[in-house]
C-alpha cells in the first residue's frame, strides 16, 4: 500500500532506497520488590549495566577517527558519556533501589522521569531538547539490564540504499550506523535544532523528522522515496512516481554538480555589485564544508557549540585554540565569533544566576553579563585570536544600550589584561550586535552609533516577533517570513545601516533561502551568511540578478500589507 507521511526536512535532497527500522527507542520495565538480603546484588547488577553502556561509548569514540562530522560526534558524545557519570542519575537511581526495594530497572526508569519533568520545564527550545540525551542514555542502561541486544545492523538485501527509520536517533546511534552509509535519516521525534537535524546536516544527508508515526506504520523494507527539501516521505511509490523522483533525483544531482563550477567565480550581481558569502558554522571541523563551497568568510561562529555538550567549561586557552584553528584556516578572511548565547540550563553548572524562562529571560549576552568571569575568559581568547586572521566579536540578543556599553566595557577590560600579560591581539578588532529582539530593530539606530557592524538573526526576530515558537507543532504554521511586520523590520534595519555605512548581514534561515534572495538584494543586504550547503544555490540566483530590475520590485513587497499580494510579487521577482 501506497502513502505519503509529512514531516519536517532539515536536511535536502532526494533519496530512495529500502526501509530499515531501528528497534523501538523506548522499553517497557516491570516492576517487581526484591528481597531485602538482594539489594547490593541487584545494586551491583545495576553498576554492571552502567559499565557495559561505559564500554560501549569507549568503543565509539574510538572507532570514530575521521570525517567531516568527528567533532559534532565527539561532542555530543561526551555529553552522553557526562549524563552516565552524572550522580543525578547514578547515585539517585541507587538510593531508590535502597529506599524502596524494586528492581533497577522500575528505578532507573523513575529517576528518567524525574530527570525529564526538570527538562521539560525549560523553555529554550534547544535547551529543552536536551531532555532528549537522558532519554537515550537512559535507554541504553535498560537495553543492557533487559539483555538486549544493543546494535541490530541492517539486512544484507539492499546494501546501497539502506534509509534508517527510528523513533528516534542520538549520535552514539549514528556512528553505529555511520559505516553502513544510510542514503537518508527519518525519525517520529526532532526539530530543526536537534541533534538528529545537527548532524544530517554535516553530512549532508537527506533527513526528514518530526514525522511522528513513521516507526509504527513503515514496515521493514518498504521502498521510500525521502524528499528532504519538502518534509515528504513516499511509501511504496508506483512505478511512474518512482521513476519521477528517480528524474528528480538525477537533475540535483546534475544541477550540484554544475554548480561547482561557480567556485571560482566572485559572486557579483549583473550590473556589477559585489555580494559576500559568508558561512555559519557550529565548530572548527564545519571549515572543510566551507572551503569546499566557495564561501568568502565565516559570518556566524556559534561559539556555544564549545560550552553545551560537557561537564566542564571550556578554559581560555582550550577556546583560543579553536578560535585562532578558524581564524587561520580562513587566511585573512572574516571570522565573526558570537559570544554564547546560552540559556539558563541546569546542566550549565559553573553559572550562579539562572532564569526561570530562559527564552525570555537570562540567556545570550544577559548570561554573559551576569556571569563576567565565564565571560571575560571568552573575550581574552577570542581577543587573543584575532592576532591571527579577520577575527570580529559579534553579541547576542542585544535589546538595550545598557548591554552593549557593559560589553564593550567589558571587552576593554579584557584587552587591558592582555596588555598587562604582554599578549598580542587586535587592537581594533570591530565589534558588532545582532538583531533578533524587535526592540532592537526599532532603535537600531541607537546601535549604530556604538557598533561596528549588524548582523539580522531573522530566526529568532520571526519567533520573537510573531510570538510563535518555531519547533511547536502546532503553532509552525504561524511562524511566517512573509509577515509584513517581519518584512518591514528587516528592510528598515537594513536601510538605516547602509545610510550609516554600516555593514549589516543576515544570518538566519532567510539568507539560505533562495525565494528571498531577490528581495533581500532588493533592499539593499550585501552579505549573507548560511550553511556551507547553501552557498553556491544563492550564489547562482546573485549571478542571474540585476539589481534595477528588482529594487522598484523590491520596494513594493516591503509596502505590501498583504500576505497573499506579498507572495504574489514575490513570485514574480523570482520568475
Amino acid at each position: 500500500m501506497s502513502f505519503i507521511l509529512h514531516g519536517i526536512g532539515v536536511s535536502g535532497g532526494i533519496a530512495i532506497g529500502h526501509a530499515h527500522l531501528t528497534a523501538p527507542a523506548r522499553l517497557e520495565v516491570m516492576h517487581y520488590l526484591i528481597p531485602k538480603n538482594q539489594i547490593s546484588k541487584e545494586i551491583k547488577r545495576l553498576d554492571r549495566a552502567f559499565a557495559t553502556v561505559r564500554a560501549e561509548f569507549e568503543n565509539l569514540q574510538a572507532s570514530v577517527t575521521d570525517g567531516p562530522a568527528l567533532a559534532e560526534f565527539s561532542a555530543f558524545l561526551e555529553l552522553h558519556h557526562m549524563i552516565l557519570d552524572d550522580p543525578t542519575l547514578t547515585d539517585a537511581t541507587r538510593d531508590i533501589i535502597e529506599q524502596t526495594h524494586c528492581n533497577a530497572e522500575w528505578a532507573l526508569a523513575q529517576q528518567k522521569g524525574a530527570l525529564l519533568a526538570q527538562f521539560e520545564a525549560i523553555d529554550d527550545a534547544y535547551l529543552r531538547e536536551r531532555k532528549t540525551d537522558v532519554e537515550q542514555v537512559v535507554e541504553r542502561v535498560l537495553k543492557a539490564l533487559l539483555g538486549h541486544p544493543g546494535y541490530q545492523p541492517p539486512p544484507s538485501k539492499h546494501v546501497d540504499d539502506h534509509i534508517l527509520v527510528a523513533h528516534d536517533l542520538s549520535p552514539a546511534d549514528i556512528m553505529q550506523y555511520k559505516p553502513h552509509q544510510f542514503a537518508a535519516f527519518l525519525t517520529d521525534m526532532g526539530s530543526l535544532t536537534s541533534h538528529t537535524a545537527i548532524v544530517a546536516r554535516s553530512l549532508n544527508i537527506p533527513s526528514v523528522v518530526a514525522l511522528h508515526q513513521a516507526h509504527q506504520l513503515i514496515l521493514e523494507d518498504d521502498c521510500l522515496i525521502v524528499d528532504g527539501n519538502q518534509g515528504v516521505i513516499i511509501v511504496n511509490p508506483d512505478k511512474y512516481v518512482l521513476d519521477e523522483y528517480r528524474l528528480r533525483q538525477s537533475q540535483l544531482e546534475l544541477e550540484k554538480q554544475k554548480l561547482k563550477r561557480l567556485l571560482s567565480i566572485n559572486a557579483v550581481t549583473l550590473d556589477g555589485t559585489a555580494i559576500d558569502l559568508y558561512a555559519n558554522i557550529e565548530l572548527p571541523s564545519d571549515l572543510e564544508q566551507v572551503k569546499e563551497n566557495g564561501a568568502t568568510g565565516i559570518g556566524l561562529f556559534r561559539s556555544e557549540f564549545l560550552f553545551l555538550n560537557r561537564d566542564n567549561l571550556p578554559s581560555e586557552e582550550e577556546q583560543f585554540e579553536a578560535y585562532r584553528a578558524v581564524a587561520t584556516k580562513m587566511r585573512g578572511q572574516p571570522v565573526t565569533i558570537r559570544t554564547f548565547d546560552l540559556g539558563a540550563d541546569k546542566n550549565l553548572k559553573h553559572a550562579t544566576q539562572f532564569a526561570a524562562n530562559p527564552a525570555l529571560g537570562l540567556r545570550a549576552i544577559r548570561l554573559s553579563l551576569a556571569e563576567p568571569q565565564m565571560f571575560h575568559t571568552q573575550l581574552r581568547a577570542i581577543l587573543r585570536a584575532s592576532k591571527y586572521g579577520q577575527v570580529k566579536i559579534l553579541i547576542p540578543m542585544i535589546s538595550n544600550v545598557t548591554e552593549v556599553n557593559q560589553t564593550l566595557n567589558l571587552i576593554e577590560h579584557a584587552k587591558q589584561t592582555l596588555r598587562v600579560d604582554q599578549i598580542g591581539f587586535d587592537e581594533h578588532i570591530q565589534i558588532g550586535g545582532m538583531i533578533e529582539i524587535p526592540a532592537a530593530a526599532l532603535s537600531v539606530e541607537i546601535f549604530l552609533q556604538q557598533l561596528d557592524f549588524l548582523s539580522i538573526g531573522t530566526n529568532d526576530l520571526i519567533q520573537y516577533t510573531l510570538a510563535v515558537d518555531r519547533v511547536d507543532d502546532t503553532v509552525a504554521h504561524l511562524y511566517d517570513p512573509f509577515h509584513p511586520a517581519i518584512l518591514w523590520l528587516i528592510s528598515r534595519v537594513i536601510q538605516l545601516a547602509n545610510r550609516a555605512k554600516k555593514p549589516v548581514s543576515i544570518c538566519g534561515e532567510m539568507a539560505g533561502d533562495i525565494q528571498f534572495t531577490r528581495l533581500l538584494l532588493g533592499i539593499g543586504l550585501q552579505q549573507f551568511s548560511m550553511y556551507p550547503a547553501q552557498l553556491l544555490t544563492v550564489k547562482n540566483l546573485i549571478l542571474k540578478s540585476n539589481l534595477p530590475d528588482i529594487i522598484p520590485l523590491a520596494h513594493k513587497i516591503i509596502r505590501s500589507d498583504n500576505p497573499d499580494k506579498t507572495r504574489n510579487l514575490l513570485a514574480k521577482l523570482n520568475g
